[in-house]
Protein backbone atom coordinates (compact mmCIF):
# COMPACT_ATOMS: atom_id res chain seq x y z
CA UNK A 1 0.00 0.00 0.00
CA UNK A 2 1.40 3.41 -0.96
CA UNK A 3 0.53 6.89 0.23
CA UNK A 4 -1.20 7.77 -3.04
CA UNK A 5 -3.63 4.84 -3.01
CA UNK A 6 -6.02 7.21 -1.23
CA UNK A 7 -7.47 10.32 -2.78
CA UNK A 8 -9.91 13.13 -2.11
CA UNK A 9 -13.39 12.46 -3.39
CA UNK A 10 -13.72 16.06 -4.55
CA UNK A 11 -12.49 19.63 -4.30
CA UNK A 12 -14.66 20.56 -1.30
CA UNK A 13 -13.08 17.95 0.96
CA UNK A 14 -9.58 18.96 -0.18
CA UNK A 15 -10.30 22.63 0.62
CA UNK A 16 -11.86 21.92 4.01
CA UNK A 17 -8.97 19.65 5.00
CA UNK A 18 -6.46 22.32 3.95
CA UNK A 19 -8.34 25.00 5.91
CA UNK A 20 -8.48 22.67 8.89
CA UNK A 21 -4.71 22.20 8.79
CA UNK A 22 -4.25 25.99 9.03
CA UNK A 23 -6.91 26.84 11.62
CA UNK A 24 -5.56 25.87 15.03
CA UNK A 25 -5.82 27.00 18.62
CA UNK A 26 -3.66 30.04 17.86
CA UNK A 27 -6.14 31.23 15.22
CA UNK A 28 -8.79 31.61 17.92
CA UNK A 29 -6.86 34.21 19.91
CA UNK A 30 -3.44 35.00 18.38
CA UNK A 31 -4.52 36.17 14.93
CA UNK A 32 -7.24 38.56 16.18
CA UNK A 33 -4.93 39.88 18.89
CA UNK A 34 -2.06 40.48 16.46
CA UNK A 35 -4.44 42.33 14.15
CA UNK A 36 -5.77 44.57 16.92
CA UNK A 37 -2.45 45.23 18.62
CA UNK A 38 -0.68 46.20 15.39
CA UNK A 39 -2.91 48.76 13.76
CA UNK A 40 -6.13 46.93 12.93
CA UNK A 41 -6.95 47.48 9.27
CA UNK A 42 -3.36 48.54 8.57
CA UNK A 43 -2.09 45.18 9.80
CA UNK A 44 -4.73 43.34 7.74
CA UNK A 45 -3.48 45.07 4.58
CA UNK A 46 0.11 44.00 5.30
CA UNK A 47 -1.12 40.50 6.17
CA UNK A 48 -2.96 40.15 2.85
CA UNK A 49 0.11 41.44 0.99
CA UNK A 50 2.22 38.77 2.72
CA UNK A 51 -0.27 36.08 1.76
CA UNK A 52 -0.20 37.13 -1.90
CA UNK A 53 3.57 37.59 -2.17
CA UNK A 54 4.87 34.70 -0.07
CA UNK A 55 2.29 32.29 1.32
CA UNK A 56 0.25 31.65 -1.83
CA UNK A 57 3.31 31.13 -4.10
CA UNK A 58 4.78 28.67 -1.59
CA UNK A 59 1.44 26.89 -1.22
CA UNK A 60 1.11 26.62 -5.01
CA UNK A 61 4.67 25.29 -5.26
CA UNK A 62 3.94 22.64 -2.61
CA UNK A 63 0.67 21.73 -4.33
CA UNK A 64 2.41 21.31 -7.69
CA UNK A 65 5.24 19.23 -6.18
CA UNK A 66 2.75 17.01 -4.35
CA UNK A 67 0.55 16.28 -7.31
CA UNK A 68 3.47 15.68 -9.66
CA UNK A 69 5.30 13.47 -7.16
CA UNK A 70 2.22 11.62 -5.81
CA UNK A 71 4.01 10.72 -2.58
CA UNK A 72 5.05 11.99 0.86
CA UNK A 73 7.06 15.27 0.96
CA UNK A 74 10.47 13.59 0.59
CA UNK A 75 9.27 11.21 -2.12
CA UNK A 76 7.49 13.92 -4.09
CA UNK A 77 10.46 16.29 -4.00
CA UNK A 78 12.79 13.48 -5.05
CA UNK A 79 10.51 12.49 -7.93
CA UNK A 80 10.25 16.05 -9.24
CA UNK A 81 13.99 16.62 -8.80
CA UNK A 82 14.92 13.45 -10.75
CA UNK A 83 12.42 14.23 -13.51
CA UNK A 84 13.88 17.72 -13.93
CA UNK A 85 17.55 16.78 -13.62
CA UNK A 86 18.10 18.16 -10.11
CA UNK A 87 19.77 16.41 -7.19
CA UNK A 88 17.59 13.89 -5.36
CA UNK A 89 19.19 15.13 -2.13
CA UNK A 90 16.57 17.88 -2.13
CA UNK A 91 14.37 15.15 -0.63
CA UNK A 92 16.07 15.94 2.69
CA UNK A 93 13.99 19.13 2.83
CA UNK A 94 10.85 17.02 2.78
CA UNK A 95 12.16 14.63 5.42
CA UNK A 96 13.09 17.60 7.63
CA UNK A 97 9.52 18.88 7.28
CA UNK A 98 8.17 15.54 8.47
CA UNK A 99 10.46 15.67 11.53
CA UNK A 100 9.32 19.23 12.26
CA UNK A 101 5.69 18.17 12.02
CA UNK A 102 6.35 15.27 14.40
CA UNK A 103 7.91 17.59 16.99
CA UNK A 104 5.12 20.16 16.69
CA UNK A 105 2.43 17.50 17.06
CA UNK A 106 4.15 16.11 20.18
CA UNK A 107 3.45 19.31 22.13
CA UNK A 108 0.37 20.43 20.18
CA UNK A 109 -1.41 17.26 21.30
CA UNK A 110 -0.71 18.11 24.93
CA UNK A 111 -2.34 21.54 24.55
CA UNK A 112 -5.16 19.93 22.55
CA UNK A 113 -5.68 17.68 25.54
CA UNK A 114 -6.16 20.78 27.71
CA UNK A 115 -9.18 21.73 25.60
CA UNK A 116 -10.83 18.35 26.22
CA UNK A 117 -9.97 18.44 29.91
CA UNK A 118 -11.37 21.94 30.39
CA UNK A 119 -14.55 21.18 28.42
CA UNK A 120 -15.22 18.07 30.52
CA UNK A 121 -14.32 19.67 33.85
CA UNK A 122 -16.40 22.77 33.13
CA UNK A 123 -19.34 20.57 32.19
CA UNK A 124 -18.97 18.50 35.39
CA UNK A 125 -17.96 21.16 37.92
CA UNK A 126 -19.13 24.40 36.37
CA UNK A 127 -16.93 27.50 36.26
CA UNK A 128 -14.67 28.44 39.18
CA UNK A 129 -16.59 31.71 39.56
CA UNK A 130 -15.57 35.32 39.06
CA UNK A 131 -12.68 35.00 41.53
CA UNK A 132 -9.39 35.34 39.66
CA UNK A 133 -7.51 33.35 42.31
CA UNK A 134 -9.92 30.42 42.00
CA UNK A 135 -9.61 30.40 38.20
CA UNK A 136 -5.81 30.51 38.38
CA UNK A 137 -5.80 27.80 41.06
CA UNK A 138 -7.84 25.49 38.82
CA UNK A 139 -5.43 26.01 35.92
CA UNK A 140 -2.39 25.51 38.17
CA UNK A 141 -3.91 22.32 39.59
CA UNK A 142 -4.56 21.08 36.06
CA UNK A 143 -0.96 21.72 34.96
CA UNK A 144 0.39 20.34 38.22
CA UNK A 145 -1.11 16.90 37.64
CA UNK A 146 1.06 15.00 35.12
CA UNK A 147 -1.22 11.96 35.14
CA UNK A 148 -4.29 14.02 34.31
CA UNK A 149 -2.44 15.85 31.52
CA UNK A 150 -1.13 12.56 30.15
CA UNK A 151 -4.65 11.10 30.06
CA UNK A 152 -6.06 14.02 28.07
CA UNK A 153 -2.96 14.05 25.84
CA UNK A 154 -3.53 10.35 25.10
CA UNK A 155 -7.23 10.89 24.38
CA UNK A 156 -6.54 13.76 22.00
CA UNK A 157 -3.86 11.80 20.13
CA UNK A 158 -6.17 8.80 19.92
CA UNK A 159 -8.90 10.98 18.39
CA UNK A 160 -6.52 12.21 15.67
CA UNK A 161 -5.22 8.68 15.05
CA UNK A 162 -8.75 7.28 14.73
CA UNK A 163 -9.41 9.70 11.87
CA UNK A 164 -6.08 9.27 10.05
CA UNK A 165 -6.16 5.45 10.29
CA UNK A 166 -9.36 5.41 8.21
CA UNK A 167 -7.56 6.94 5.25
CA UNK A 168 -7.95 10.11 3.22
CA UNK A 169 -11.48 9.94 1.84
CA UNK A 170 -13.14 7.93 4.65
CA UNK A 171 -11.11 9.49 7.46
CA UNK A 172 -9.56 12.93 6.91
CA UNK A 173 -12.05 14.19 4.32
CA UNK A 174 -15.10 12.90 6.18
CA UNK A 175 -13.85 14.40 9.44
CA UNK A 176 -13.11 17.73 7.75
CA UNK A 177 -16.63 17.83 6.27
CA UNK A 178 -17.94 17.57 9.84
CA UNK A 179 -15.33 19.51 11.82
CA UNK A 180 -15.13 22.65 9.68
CA UNK A 181 -18.91 23.33 9.53
CA UNK A 182 -19.07 22.56 13.27
CA UNK A 183 -16.23 25.02 13.87
CA UNK A 184 -18.00 27.78 11.95
CA UNK A 185 -21.35 27.02 13.62
CA UNK A 186 -19.80 27.23 17.09
CA UNK A 187 -18.01 30.47 16.17
CA UNK A 188 -21.22 32.04 14.83
CA UNK A 189 -23.12 31.02 17.96
CA UNK A 190 -20.40 32.41 20.24
CA UNK A 191 -20.11 35.57 18.12
CA UNK A 192 -23.86 36.17 18.47
CA UNK A 193 -23.61 35.54 22.22
CA UNK A 194 -20.59 37.87 22.49
CA UNK A 195 -22.32 40.60 20.50
CA UNK A 196 -25.26 40.52 22.93
CA UNK A 197 -23.34 40.14 26.19
CA UNK A 198 -20.00 41.78 25.29
CA UNK A 199 -18.60 44.93 23.73
CA UNK A 200 -18.90 44.47 19.97
CA UNK A 201 -18.18 48.12 19.13
CA UNK A 202 -14.81 48.04 20.93
CA UNK A 203 -13.94 44.79 19.14
CA UNK A 204 -14.68 46.22 15.70
CA UNK A 205 -12.54 49.27 16.48
CA UNK A 206 -9.75 47.00 17.75
CA UNK A 207 -9.79 44.69 14.73
CA UNK A 208 -10.59 46.89 11.76
CA UNK A 209 -9.78 50.55 12.41
CA UNK A 210 -6.74 51.50 10.27
CA UNK A 211 -3.99 53.34 12.12
CA UNK A 212 -1.48 55.28 10.03
CA UNK A 213 1.02 55.12 12.91
CA UNK A 214 1.51 51.44 12.08
CA UNK A 215 2.52 52.02 8.46
CA UNK A 216 6.07 50.88 9.14
CA UNK A 217 8.48 48.01 8.57
CA UNK A 218 7.94 46.45 12.01
CA UNK A 219 4.19 46.03 11.40
CA UNK A 220 4.82 44.66 7.92
CA UNK A 221 7.26 42.06 9.29
CA UNK A 222 4.89 41.02 12.09
CA UNK A 223 2.07 40.55 9.56
CA UNK A 224 4.36 38.67 7.19
CA UNK A 225 5.56 36.31 9.90
CA UNK A 226 2.04 35.63 11.17
CA UNK A 227 0.80 34.78 7.68
CA UNK A 228 3.70 32.44 6.96
CA UNK A 229 3.40 30.53 10.22
CA UNK A 230 -0.41 30.47 10.47
CA UNK A 231 -1.03 28.84 7.08
CA UNK A 232 1.66 26.21 7.66
CA UNK A 233 3.65 26.29 4.44
CA UNK A 234 7.18 24.89 4.62
CA UNK A 235 6.30 21.70 6.50
CA UNK A 236 5.26 19.66 3.49
CA UNK A 237 1.63 19.28 4.60
CA UNK A 238 0.45 20.88 1.37
CA UNK A 239 2.66 18.47 -0.61
CA UNK A 240 1.11 15.55 1.26
CA UNK A 241 -2.47 16.71 0.72
CA UNK A 242 -1.93 17.60 -2.95
CA UNK A 243 -0.57 14.10 -3.61
CA UNK A 244 -4.12 12.84 -3.02
CA UNK A 245 -5.74 15.30 -5.46
CA UNK A 246 -7.21 14.33 -8.80
CA UNK A 247 -5.73 15.92 -11.91
CA UNK A 248 -9.07 17.58 -12.66
CA UNK A 249 -8.96 19.70 -9.47
CA UNK A 250 -7.74 23.26 -10.07
CA UNK A 251 -5.03 23.74 -7.45
CA UNK A 252 -5.16 27.54 -7.84
CA UNK A 253 -8.79 27.54 -6.73
CA UNK A 254 -8.01 25.31 -3.77
CA UNK A 255 -5.15 27.57 -2.65
CA UNK A 256 -7.20 30.75 -3.01
CA UNK A 257 -10.27 29.35 -1.27
CA UNK A 258 -8.19 27.89 1.56
CA UNK A 259 -6.29 31.10 2.31
CA UNK A 260 -9.45 33.25 2.17
CA UNK A 261 -11.40 30.83 4.36
CA UNK A 262 -8.60 30.64 6.94
CA UNK A 263 -8.42 34.44 7.18
CA UNK A 264 -12.19 34.84 7.46
CA UNK A 265 -12.40 32.16 10.16
CA UNK A 266 -9.61 33.83 12.12
CA UNK A 267 -11.37 37.20 12.00
CA UNK A 268 -14.65 35.52 12.95
CA UNK A 269 -12.86 34.09 15.98
CA UNK A 270 -12.06 37.64 17.00
CA UNK A 271 -15.75 38.52 16.93
CA UNK A 272 -16.46 35.48 19.10
CA UNK A 273 -13.76 36.07 21.73
CA UNK A 274 -12.89 39.75 22.02
CA UNK A 275 -16.29 41.33 22.81
CA UNK A 276 -16.12 39.33 26.06
CA UNK A 277 -12.51 40.39 26.62
CA UNK A 278 -13.27 44.10 26.25
CA UNK A 279 -16.56 44.03 28.15
CA UNK A 280 -14.70 42.79 31.22
CA UNK A 281 -11.47 44.75 30.86
CA UNK A 282 -9.32 41.69 30.19
CA UNK A 283 -5.92 41.66 28.50
CA UNK A 284 -6.34 40.61 24.84
CA UNK A 285 -2.68 39.52 24.77
CA UNK A 286 -3.19 36.89 27.46
CA UNK A 287 -2.51 33.88 25.23
CA UNK A 288 -3.01 30.54 27.01
CA UNK A 289 -3.70 32.46 30.21
CA UNK A 290 -6.47 34.38 28.44
CA UNK A 291 -8.02 31.17 27.14
CA UNK A 292 -7.84 29.00 30.26
CA UNK A 293 -7.90 31.53 33.12
CA UNK A 294 -9.29 34.99 32.32
CA UNK A 295 -12.02 34.04 29.85
CA UNK A 296 -13.60 31.56 32.29
CA UNK A 297 -13.74 34.43 34.82
CA UNK A 298 -15.64 36.55 32.28
CA UNK A 299 -17.97 33.68 31.37
CA UNK A 300 -18.77 33.23 35.08
CA UNK A 301 -20.11 36.80 35.19
CA UNK A 302 -22.46 36.31 32.22
CA UNK A 303 -25.86 34.67 31.71
CA UNK A 304 -25.55 31.05 30.51
CA UNK A 305 -21.82 31.42 31.11
CA UNK A 306 -21.14 27.74 31.82
CA UNK A 307 -22.81 26.63 28.58
CA UNK A 308 -20.91 29.30 26.64
CA UNK A 309 -17.61 28.23 28.24
CA UNK A 310 -18.19 24.57 27.37
CA UNK A 311 -19.00 25.57 23.77
CA UNK A 312 -15.83 27.65 23.66
CA UNK A 313 -13.61 24.78 24.80
CA UNK A 314 -15.32 22.44 22.32
CA UNK A 315 -14.55 25.06 19.65
CA UNK A 316 -10.89 25.01 20.66
CA UNK A 317 -10.86 21.21 20.57
CA UNK A 318 -12.34 21.12 17.06
CA UNK A 319 -9.78 23.63 15.79
CA UNK A 320 -6.92 21.75 17.46
CA UNK A 321 -8.06 18.35 16.18
CA UNK A 322 -8.32 19.54 12.57
CA UNK A 323 -4.71 20.77 12.70
CA UNK A 324 -3.48 17.67 14.52
CA UNK A 325 -4.98 15.41 11.84
CA UNK A 326 -2.91 17.11 9.12
CA UNK A 327 0.28 16.95 11.21
CA UNK A 328 -0.24 13.26 11.92
CA UNK A 329 -1.00 12.52 8.26
CA UNK A 330 2.28 14.23 7.33
CA UNK A 331 4.17 11.64 9.41
CA UNK A 332 1.94 8.69 8.47
CA UNK A 333 2.28 9.30 4.71
CA UNK A 334 6.06 9.26 5.10
CA UNK A 335 6.00 5.97 7.04
CA UNK A 336 3.62 4.33 4.56
CA UNK A 337 5.81 5.33 1.61
CA UNK A 338 9.27 4.83 3.08
CA UNK A 339 8.77 1.88 5.39
CA UNK A 340 6.02 0.13 3.37
CA UNK A 341 3.81 -0.10 6.45
CA UNK A 342 0.05 -0.39 6.22
CA UNK A 343 -1.85 2.79 7.09
CA UNK A 344 -3.16 1.44 10.44
CA UNK A 345 0.34 0.31 11.45
CA UNK A 346 1.92 3.61 10.41
CA UNK A 347 -0.79 5.58 12.22
CA UNK A 348 -0.38 3.57 15.41
CA UNK A 349 3.39 3.92 15.37
CA UNK A 350 3.36 7.65 14.57
CA UNK A 351 0.70 8.43 17.18
CA UNK A 352 2.52 6.38 19.82
CA UNK A 353 5.80 8.11 19.01
CA UNK A 354 4.22 11.57 19.21
CA UNK A 355 2.54 10.67 22.49
CA UNK A 356 5.84 9.49 23.96
CA UNK A 357 7.66 12.63 22.80
CA UNK A 358 4.83 14.72 24.27
CA UNK A 359 5.62 13.38 27.73
CA UNK A 360 8.54 15.84 27.76
CA UNK A 361 6.08 18.72 27.30
CA UNK A 362 3.74 17.37 29.98
CA UNK A 363 6.54 17.13 32.54
CA UNK A 364 7.84 20.60 31.61
CA UNK A 365 4.76 22.07 33.30
CA UNK A 366 5.14 20.19 36.59
CA UNK A 367 7.89 17.72 37.62
CA UNK A 368 10.47 19.24 35.26
CA UNK A 369 9.30 22.86 35.56
CA UNK A 370 12.54 23.79 37.30
CA UNK A 371 14.77 22.05 34.73
CA UNK A 372 16.35 24.41 32.19
CA UNK A 373 18.40 22.17 29.86
CA UNK A 374 20.65 24.89 28.45
CA UNK A 375 21.15 26.88 31.65
CA UNK A 376 24.55 25.32 32.36
CA UNK A 377 25.73 26.51 28.95
CA UNK A 378 24.64 30.06 29.66
CA UNK A 379 21.98 29.84 26.94
CA UNK A 380 18.22 30.26 27.37
CA UNK A 381 18.64 30.06 31.14
CA UNK A 382 14.89 30.27 31.82
CA UNK A 383 13.70 28.00 28.99
CA UNK A 384 12.09 24.67 29.88
CA UNK A 385 12.35 21.61 27.66
CA UNK A 386 8.99 22.52 26.12
CA UNK A 387 10.17 26.09 25.44
CA UNK A 388 13.22 24.75 23.60
CA UNK A 389 11.17 22.39 21.41
CA UNK A 390 8.74 25.22 20.61
CA UNK A 391 11.57 27.62 19.74
CA UNK A 392 13.43 25.01 17.67
CA UNK A 393 10.40 24.29 15.50
CA UNK A 394 8.96 27.83 15.22
CA UNK A 395 12.15 29.90 14.98
CA UNK A 396 14.48 27.56 13.10
CA UNK A 397 12.99 24.48 11.41
CA UNK A 398 9.82 26.08 10.01
CA UNK A 399 11.58 29.04 8.34
CA UNK A 400 14.33 26.78 7.02
CA UNK A 401 11.67 24.51 5.54
CA UNK A 402 10.03 27.45 3.79
CA UNK A 403 13.37 28.66 2.44
CA UNK A 404 14.19 25.16 1.18
CA UNK A 405 10.87 24.80 -0.66
CA UNK A 406 11.21 28.27 -2.21
CA UNK A 407 14.78 27.58 -3.31
CA UNK A 408 13.93 24.16 -4.74
CA UNK A 409 10.87 25.42 -6.63
CA UNK A 410 12.49 28.69 -7.73
CA UNK A 411 16.02 27.61 -8.62
CA UNK A 412 16.60 23.83 -8.56
CA UNK A 413 13.84 22.91 -10.99
CA UNK A 414 12.31 24.93 -13.82
CA UNK A 415 9.35 26.95 -12.55
CA UNK A 416 7.70 26.08 -15.85
CA UNK A 417 7.43 22.45 -14.75
CA UNK A 418 5.41 23.46 -11.68
CA UNK A 419 3.46 26.08 -13.62
CA UNK A 420 2.31 23.40 -16.06
CA UNK A 421 0.89 21.40 -13.15
CA UNK A 422 -0.91 24.54 -11.96
CA UNK A 423 -2.03 25.52 -15.48
CA UNK A 424 -0.58 29.01 -15.11
CA UNK A 425 -0.55 31.54 -17.93
CA UNK A 426 2.89 32.83 -19.09
CA UNK A 427 2.63 36.07 -17.08
CA UNK A 428 1.59 34.20 -13.95
CA UNK A 429 4.50 31.80 -14.48
CA UNK A 430 6.92 34.72 -14.65
CA UNK A 431 5.42 36.25 -11.52
CA UNK A 432 5.72 32.94 -9.67
CA UNK A 433 9.36 32.61 -10.71
CA UNK A 434 10.19 36.08 -9.34
CA UNK A 435 8.24 35.50 -6.12
CA UNK A 436 9.79 32.10 -5.40
CA UNK A 437 13.35 33.09 -6.31
CA UNK A 438 13.58 36.48 -4.66
CA UNK A 439 10.53 37.75 -2.77
CA UNK A 440 9.63 34.67 -0.70
CA UNK A 441 13.18 33.90 0.52
CA UNK A 442 13.81 37.56 1.39
CA UNK A 443 10.45 37.85 3.13
CA UNK A 444 10.92 34.67 5.17
CA UNK A 445 14.42 35.71 6.22
CA UNK A 446 13.23 39.19 7.17
CA UNK A 447 10.18 37.99 9.07
CA UNK A 448 12.26 35.44 10.96
CA UNK A 449 15.43 37.38 11.75
CA UNK A 450 14.60 41.08 11.92
CA UNK A 451 11.90 40.97 14.66
CA UNK A 452 14.37 39.14 16.92
CA UNK A 453 17.04 41.74 16.16
CA UNK A 454 14.60 44.58 16.80
CA UNK A 455 13.64 43.08 20.17
CA UNK A 456 17.26 42.56 21.23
Amino acid sequence: MTAHSDSWSGRAGFILATVGSAVGIGSIWKFPYEVGANGGGTFVLFYVAGLVLIVVPLMLAEFAIGRRGRADPAGSIAAVAIAEGASRHWALAGAAGVLTGFLILSFYSVIGGWTIGYAVETLRQGLPGADARAAQARFDAFLGSPWRMLAWHALFMAAAAAVVARGVARGIETASMVLMPLLVALMLALAAYSAIEGDLAATLRFLLKPDAAYLNARTALEALGLGFFSIGVGLGMMITYAAYSDATIDLKQVAGASVIADTVISLLAGLAVFPIVFAHGLDPAGGPGLVFVTLPIAFARMPFGTAAAVAFFVLLFVAALASAISLLELVVAYCVRRLRWSRPTATGAAATGCFAAGIVTVLSFNLWAGWHPLADLGLESSATAFDLIDQLTSNLLLPLGGLAIATFAGWAVPVRALADELRLAPRATLAMRVLLRYVAPAGIAAATLLPALLRS
